[in-house]
């Protein structure tokens, strides 16, 4: 059985409806923050170094969200066994 549901709201709707906070203000911060920064920026040895600084965890937290993001395209491409195939009711 399958039941399709279209709701036709804003984003702003959505996220109020959700429970979800209200994060404008936290992102024209970062996003006036970011620009600030990139202003300065001048060539790519700059662009590298601002890089590693904003990552979180440095070249560590790269690494692992690269490693995380390659695991789960070859999770996604690997096909499933008889008993994680999802059946339809």
């Amino acid at each position: 059985m399958k039941v399709h549901v279209e709701i036709d709201c804003t984003p702003e709707e959505a996220r109020a409806f959700m429970g979800l906070p209200d994060l404008t203000k936290a992102q024209a911060a970062y996003s006036e923050g970011m620009e600030k920064a990139m202003r300065g920026v001048s060539n790519p040895d700059q662009l590298s170094e601002l890089a590693r600084t904003m990552a979180p965890m440095g070249q560590a937290g790269l690494k692992m969200f690269q490693t995380f993001m390659e695991t789960s395209a070859a999770n996604m491409a690997r096909p499933k066994s008889g008993s994680e195939k999802k059946t339809d009711d």
